[in-house]
């Protein structure tokens, strides 16, 4: 059989629509039988030897004789268990109840019929949540159905497409309906249908029509070199094959020593090498020529012989015909160039399921390099990220609904992968789309997404929950009472937008830019040798960025310029940026961390096996940098950055790698641009998606606390955004802006999302990754020092700043103090957005408790007694003190039991005390140091 071909065993994964001429009885039969029976005696569980999947099946019988017997029917086995007694322990089905008498009559006069059954039929199981057939009524809740593909393009004679299709309701529920179409080709000369499966006949182009309960829709069929063989290919055939069965896996022979002394490289990086073990390594043991069904790769893979591994498929299946074809034809290495994948796409790409038990299959189709593509669902293999909420099936791509929640599905072909998102809700959940107002474009993706998990969002926060938030994240402050009291008076119904803009055009607000961002350059001094950071050299790398933060220079440019830098570390700052990390490798994964999302490590010693990334790739893209030199200055403290000469060998080949850029096609030369010019040009451009769209993701998770994909530095295709649309528009957005920061943050916070309550309700109060409620935040730690210091109004004193100066203004990621180490400021040691820690513990409590940070600044700044000095009631100096903490009123009932302790001091001097001891108690509430 070709390669590639679907076997009779791989149909049965997806059973086959209802065909023109079967009979009523055979229908009704069907339905019965692929409903309550057919799930026992399937190729995946044949129970008591006996299939229930074909005519020839029933006939033969199992292990107790024929399931009918048509010259006699009382003697056929299948009518016989039907009929026991309900405590019969040998009554079928055995399970869900016995057969009506109308179903057990139904299978009687199907069998007095002669048992007809159209020719090419197979039976699979049919879940007890299938939808009805094509000819039921029309349901007036399906809104459309929806081939996947689309359009189909089959080339040679082996080539074959499986079309899916998904019903789609008013509500954004989809269910497969796969089985339940009525499918026909317009031209039956050109291609021909076996089920949904598309084989082609001769060249041409024509139409896939389908219809299901009075909807209709349809499919593009181009068919090419019909009557061309394809030869089975090593590369494109077997090397799927072992990849798609586990063979080359980490916990098997793709292991560093490999396995039971057979050895396969991690997820066939290395075909070639591959080729030459299964071949060379072992003659005659592994490969038989002379019968190929006999050479050990294939019995072990079918379990004829032990296996470790068990068995991996059965005879007869595409993945058994591969390998005793390939064998068969010599067991030969690809001659020459052939057409390598270029990518896949997984299908159907997204579905809300209602309910449990919901069957959906998974398509996956590969293109190459010469235009054509093949549906390559057989050799692919197939994972969940949450089995609790869907499962599937890692060799057929058949997944099953469960219980409630969000799974993203990952397919994986050769060195590709790719991923669908699955939601689950309940089936009879009593929900309403709620009307909700939307701010911008944001709001929308937002809803869309939170509609399809039925999760209703928290309500607007007040204007001083905003007023707060606002502050904190943007400025990195707290608005002080007269702020405040000018804010609530405002009666401008946008001034929410005012005050945004307000504080983007704050000078605070670049310096929480510039602190970030350093901690992503690792802004630091170190002295290693001639590998060493000067302060002087760290402060003007830090003066560099902050002066084109300030500036509102479009972050792409400052990037560019960054990425392209060379000269003095005093004379050109931007260079300390090459002398911080000088170990090509290192320093390439730095530069895919920071400025893509990300984490391209693992293909240094092999293809990732979770991500798009080869060792390829990775080899490549370190040529950019391989040329980076480094000299030292007339000042001891100053390197001179430059580029010279230098290559950077793949770690197989030992050849020098050619520069190539990550994901996108790079040009044969880069005319007068320096490797690293043309790098960061093509970084920095919109040909290079992941730039910006790694910049909205860093912005949009400093202010939600999380990011659409989060970790914001370690974007994958197994990885994948919580909200894909979402992050794209905000990407296009910042590209639209021209890559003003301060115009994605201004979306940011005038959207509805931003400025949620953090109240829960039933249905988000679990929900913490799509932003249907304000998530409590710790703030940061040199954001929270600094608002210990404007509260109690004691000044800050840091290494190189004066006195009065803030947290975020420090340059050196070593300068720092007991209270942001405790709280977890970043060392500015690696790229990783790991290093800033957000999580409270028990050393940050006692700190604030016992240290300095709050008892003795609060001593220091006086705040209570200058109060009382100018006749401030008690009353007051309370409000005043939640004023300047919290940012609100007491309540009633606060201010009572406060005044309650305050009227306990016996003289002024104790009245004193207990009021900076509220003041203490303030400074050390959740509300405070926490962001909400």
């Amino acid at each position: 059989m070709p390669s590639g071909f679907p076997t009779p065993a791989v149909l049965l994964a997806f059973a086959v629509p209802t065909l023109a001429g079967a009979s009523e009885s055979f229908e009704k039969v069907r339905l019965i039988l692929e409903k309550k029976c057919v799930s026992c005696h399937y190729p995946d569980k044949t129970k008591g030897d006996l299939l229930l999947t074909t005519r020839e099946e029933f006939l033969k019988g199992g292990g107790t004789g024929p399931a009918m017997v048509l010259e006699h029917l009382e003697k056929s086995e299948l009518l016989v268990r039907v009929k026991l007694d309900e405590d019969d322990d040998e009554i079928m089905p055995p399970k869900g109840g016995p057969l009506t008498p109308e179903e057990i009559g139904a299978l009687e006069t199907w069998m007095k019929e002669g048992a007809p059954w159209p020719e090419g039929v197979v039976l699979a199981p049919r879940p007890k949540t299938a939808l009805p057939d094509w000819n039921a009524p029309a349901d007036p809740e399906i809104a459309s159905i929806e081939p996947f593909p689309k359009n189909v393009s089959l080339e040679t004679a082996a080539d074959f497409h499986k079309v899916l299709v998904i019903a789609r309701f008013k509500d954004a529920a989809t269910q497969d309906i796969t089985r339940q179409i009525k499918a026909s080709v317009a031209d039956p000369s050109i291609a021909k249908l076996d089920g949904t499966t598309l084989k082609p006949l001769k060249d041409g182009t024509t139409t896939m029509h389908l219809e299901y309960r009075g909807l209709k829709s349809e499919v593009t069929v181009t068919v090419k070199d019909a009557a061309k063989p394809r030869p089975v290919s090593f590369q494109l055939d077997v090397m799927p094959v072992l990849t798609s069965a586990g063979c080359n896996t980490g916990s098997c022979h793709g292991s560093a020593r490999g396995k039971d002394g057979f050895h396969l490289t991690l997820y066939g990086f290395d075909p070639q090498g591959d080729h030459f073990r299964l071949t060379r390594e072992s003659p005659g043991r592994r490969i038989n020529q002379a019968l190929p069904e006999e050479s050990l790769l294939v019995t072990k893979a079918v379990g004829d012989v032990p296996h470790t591994g068990g068995k991996l498929f059965d005879k007869g299946s595409a993945p058994y015909d591969t390998l005793v074809a390939w064998i068969r034809d010599g067991a030969n290495y690809d001659q020459g160039e052939i057409p390598q994948p270029t990518g896949i796409t997984i299908e159907p790409p997204q579905l809300v399921l209602k309910g449990g038990e919901l069957e959906t299959p998974f398509t996956v189709k590969a293109t190459f390099s010469d235009g054509t593509d093949r549906d390559v669902t057989t050799l692919s293999s197939f994972s969940t990220s949450n089995d609790n909420s869907v499962s599937i099936n890692g060799r057929t791509g058949l997944s099953t609904s469960k219980n409630r929640g969000e799974a993203f599905l990952l397919g994986r072909f050769m060195i590709f992968t790719e991923v669908a998102q699955a939601i689950v809700i309940p089936k009879n959940l009593d929900y309403t789309r709620p009307e909700l107002a939307e701010f911008n474009y944001i709001d929308k993706h937002v809803h869309e997404k939170l509609h399809k998990l039925r999760i209703i969002p928290a309500p607007l926060c007040d204007d001083e929950t905003f007023l707060r938030r606002v502050f904190i994240d943007v400025v990195g402050k707290l608005p002080e009472p007269s702020e405040r009291e000018r804010f609530l008076a405002d009666t401008n119904p946008k001034k929410r937008e005012a005050l945004v803009d307000e504080l983007i055009g704050r000078k605070e607000f670049s310096e929480m830019w510039v602190m970030k961002w350093a901690e992503l350059l690792q802004i630091r001094t170190f002295n290693n040798g001639p590998q060493q950071v000067s302060y002087k050299a760290a402060l003007g790398y830090y003066n560099w960025l902050r002066d084109r933060i300030s500036g509102n220079q479009p972050f792409n440019d400052i990037v560019r310029e960054l990425l392209s830098s060379e000269g003095g570390t005093f004379s050109s700052p931007a260079t300390n940026f090459f002398q911080i990390e000088q170990d090509v490798l290192k320093l390439t994964e730095n530069v895919a961390q920071v400025f893509m999302g990300t984490r391209i490590q693992c293909a240094q010693c092999h293809n990732h096996p979770f991500d798009r990334w080869t060792m390829d790739d990775y080899y490549g893209f370190a040529s950019f940098f391989a040329q980076v030199k480094r000299k030292p200055a007339e000042d001891p403290r100053e390197r001179i950055v430059f580029d010279g000469g230098g290559e950077v060998p793949h770690l197989v080949t030992k050849q020098p790698v050619k520069p190539r850029f990550l994901g996108t096609k790079t040009p044969d030369n880069f005319g007068k641009q320096s490797r690293r010019e043309a790098m960061a040009e093509w970084l920095t451009s919109t040909e290079n998606p992941w730039f910006s769209r790694n910049v909205a993701n860093v912005t949009w998770a400093h202010f939600f606390g999380v990011g659409i994909t989060d970790p914001v530095d370690d974007v994958r295709i197994s990885n994948p955004p919580a909200n894909p649309e979402l992050l794209a528009a905000l990407s296009d957005k910042f590209v639209e802006y021209d890559y003003d920061l301060r115009k994605l943050v201004r979306d940011i916070c005038n959207s509805r999302t931003y400025q949620l309550s953090s109240a829960t309700n039933e249905t988000n109060e679990t929900d913490t990754r799509n932003f249907s409620r304000a998530m409590v935040r710790r703030i940061r730690a040199e954001v929270l020092l600094d608002c210990i210091s404007q509260a109690t109004q004691t000044p800050n004193k840091f290494k190189g700043l004066p006195v009065g100066s803030n947290a975020v203004q420090i340059a050196d990621g070593n300068t720092t103090n007991y209270f942001l180490t405790t709280f977890g400021r970043a060392t500015r040691a690696t790229v990783c957005s790991c290093e800033v820690k957000m999580e409270p513990n028990l050393s940050q409590a006692l700190h604030l408790l016992n240290g300095d940070a709050t008892h003795n600044r609060i001593n220091q700044g006086k705040i209570v007694q200058s109060l009382l000095a100018e006749k401030k009631s008690p009353e007051d100096v309370i409000r005043h003190l939640y004023l300047r903490t919290v940012n609100r009123e007491p309540t009633p009932a606060e201010m009572e039991k406060l005044m309650a302790a305050v009227n306990e001091g016996k003289n002024n001097g104790e009245k004193q005390q207990i009021l900076n001891d509220v003041f203490w108690a303030l400074l050390n509430s959740k509300e405070f140091i926490f962001n909400h």
